[in-house]
C-alpha cells in the first residue's frame, strides 16, 4: 500500500493500514485538515467548498467521507458528482467558494485516488499553503462543529453544461466552421466522466458522428489509463475500422489530452499543446509557457512569429506561476496538458479539444499532416541510480559547469540546450536517482545524447 503526502494534496492506494493507504480515516483526517486551513483563512466568514470526483470505483466512497468531514466542520458543501477536474476548478469562482476537492488520482490505475486541492480562485494550492495544511494535519488540530452549526449539502448536476457553454463562448472557438468540417471522432475516455463530458461537448461543437469508445463512467478502466502510445491499440484500430477523421483521448479527470491520426498513428502527447499553441499564436500573439521536461517545438513555433518563450520548473502549480509573472496566452505540459488563461488556469482537454479541432477545420488539413508541419523531435526518459552517498546537488552542479558554454537552465535541476538538443537533469525526490529526459530529432539520437550524458554524469562521480 502506499501514501503520499504531498504539497498538492494526498494521493494513495486504496486500503490497507491507517497512513499506509488511502484508507477511510486517512480521508476523513486530509479533509479535515483541508476544512480547518480553510476555516482559518476565513475566519470572519461561511465557508463554501465545491466538491467533483472521476468515475473511479472507490470515488463514491471517498466523496461520502470527505463531504461528510467537511459538513462536520461547519462546511458548506456544493456537490457536482461525477466530474472532471477542470470542471471543478471553474465552478469555485462562479460558486464564490473558498476552495474545491477533485477526488481523483488522475492517470494512476484504479486501485488509487486521491484528493487533490483548490484555492478561491479554483487553482491549486501552493507550496506554502500546503506546508500549513501538512502541518495541521500532522498535528490533527481540528475544531469540528456543534449540531446547530454543521454544513449544508447541495447536489448541483449543472456543471456539465456550464463548462461546455463557457468553451464554446471562448473568442477563438468556432463552431461553424467545425460543423462545416463534417468531422468524425472515435472517443476513448476510459471509462470515466470524460466519456459524460467530451462526447456532449462534441456534439455541441457540431461534430458530425462521434464514436464512443469507452465512455461509459463504471470506473473499470478497460486499459492503462494514462494516454500513452501503448495503452491507444484498442483506439487506432477502432479509427482504421471506422474511417473516422481522428480519435481523441483524455485521462480519468479530463485534463490530458491526446489525438490519434486518421491513419491510427499518434498524434503526440507532447504536440497536444504545440498545436493548440500555433493556433492561438496565430490569432493572439504572446507569450507561451511549458515546463522544462517538454518539447521544443513550443519554443520553436513561438519564436517563429518573434513572441517570447519561457521554461517552468515542472509541474502545475509552477506553470501556472510562470504564465502569471510572463503574462503568457497560452501554456501547459507535455503530457497533454493545456492551460488557456482566457477560460481558466488550470489544465483543461474540453478547452483543448475546441482549440484544437478549430484549428484543424480551419488548417483544412488531415491530422497527419498538422503532425508533420511542426518541428519533429522525439523524448527520451532515462534515469542513472546512484547510491545514496552520493551528493545529487554537487553532481548536477558539475554537469551545469561543464557545460557552461551552451545555453543552461537550474530553474529545476540542469538543462542543457545543445543546438537543437536538450537534456533536462533533474533528482528524485524520494530516492537516489537522476532523471535524464533528452530530446532531438529522433528517438535514436535522442537515446544517443541520453547515454552520453550517463557516461559523463558517471565520470563526473
Amino acid at each position: 500500500m502506499t501514501l503520499i503526502k504531498s504539497i498538492s494534496g494526498f494521493r494513495g492506494t486504496i486500503g490497507g493500514k491507517v497512513d499506509q493507504g488511502l484508507t477511510p480515516i486517512d480521508a476523513v483526517k486530509f479533509a479535515a485538515a483541508y476544512g480547518t486551513w480553510l476555516k482559518n483563512r476565513n475566519s470572519e466568514q461561511k465557508i463554501k467548498v465545491v466538491i467533483g470526483r472521476d468515475a473511479r470505483l472507490s470515488g463514491q466512497m471517498i466523496s461520502d467521507l470527505v463531504v461528510s468531514t467537511l459538513v462536520g466542520l461547519g462546511i458548506d458543501v456544493v456537490n457536482l458528482g461525477l466530474s472532471t477536474t477542470p470542471t471543478v476548478e471553474i465552478a469555485v469562482p462562479m460558486e464564490n467558494a473558498q476552495g474545491g476537492i477533485i477526488l481523483t488520482a488522475s492517470h494512476n490505475p484504479k486501485q488509487w485516488n486521491a484528493l487533490k486541492l483548490l484555492n478561491e480562485r479554483g487553482e491549486f494550492i501552493s507550496a506554502k499553503e500546503g506546508e500549513a495544511l501538512l502541518e495541521i494535519a500532522n498535528q490533527e488540530a481540528f475544531d469540528f462543529a456543534e449540531v446547530d452549526d454543521l454544513g449544508t449539502v447541495t447536489e448541483d448536476d449543472t456543471y456539465l453544461d456550464k463548462h461546455i457553454q463557457a468553451v464554446l463562448n471562448l473568442p477563438l472557438v468556432d463552431v461553424s466552421v467545425i460543423a462545416q468540417a463534417n468531422f468524425k471522432i472515435v472517443v476513448d475516455a476510459v471509462n470515466s466522466t470524460g466519456g459524460i463530458f467530451v462526447p456532449a461537448l462534441l456534439r455541441d461543437l457540431g461534430v458530425k458522428e462521434v464514436i464512443e469508445l469507452y465512455c461509459e463512467p463504471t470506473g473499470h478502466f478497460p486499459h492503462n489509463p494514462e494516454p500513452l502510445p501503448e495503452h491507444l491499440t484498442d483506439l487506432s484500430d477502432k479509427i482504421k475500422e471506422t474511417g473516422a477523421d481522428l480519435g481523441i483521448t483524455v485521462d480519468p479527470d479530463v485534463d490530458r489530452l491526446a489525438m490519434v491520426c486518421e491513419d491510427g498513428s499518434m498524434f503526440g502527447e507532447e504536440y497536444t499543446l504545440v498545436a493548440c499553441a500555433d493556433f492561438v499564436l496565430q490569432n493572439t500573439p504572446g507569450a507561451t509557457v511549458s515546463n522544462l521536461s517538454s518539447t521544443r517545438a513550443l519554443r520553436d513555433v513561438t519564436e517563429r512569429i518573434g513572441q517570447k518563450y519561457f521554461a517552468a520548473a515542472v509541474g502545475e502549480v509552477n506553470v501556472v506561476e510562470k504564465m502569471k509573472a510572463e503574462n503568457a496566452i497560452i501554456g501547459g505540459e507535455g503530457n497533454g496538458g493545456i492551460i488557456y488563461p482566457e477560460s481558466h488556469y488550470g489544465r483543461d482537454a474540453l478547452v483543448g479539444i475546441a482549440l484544437f479541432l478549430t484549428h484543424l477545420a480551419k488548417s483544412k488539413m488531415k491530422v497527419s499532416e498538422l503532425r508533420d508541419s511542426y518541428p519533429k523531435y522525439t523524448i527520451s526518459k532515462n534515469k542513472i541510480e546512484l547510491t545514496p552517498a552520493i551528493d545529487v546537488d554537487a553532481v548536477l552542479e558539475k554537469m551545469a559547469a561543464k557545460y557552461a558554454h551552451e545555453e543552461v537552465d537550474t530553474t529545476d535541476g540542469v538543462k542543457i540546450y545543445i543546438a537543437q538538443e536538450w537534456v533536462h537533469l533533474r533528482k528524485s525526490n524520494t530516492e537516489p536517482i537522476i532523471r535524464i529526459y533528452s530530446e532531438s530529432s529522433s528517438e535514436a539520437a535522442a537515446n544517443a545524447l541520453a547515454e552520453r550524458i550517463i557516461e559523463e554524469i558517471k565520470a563526473v562521480i
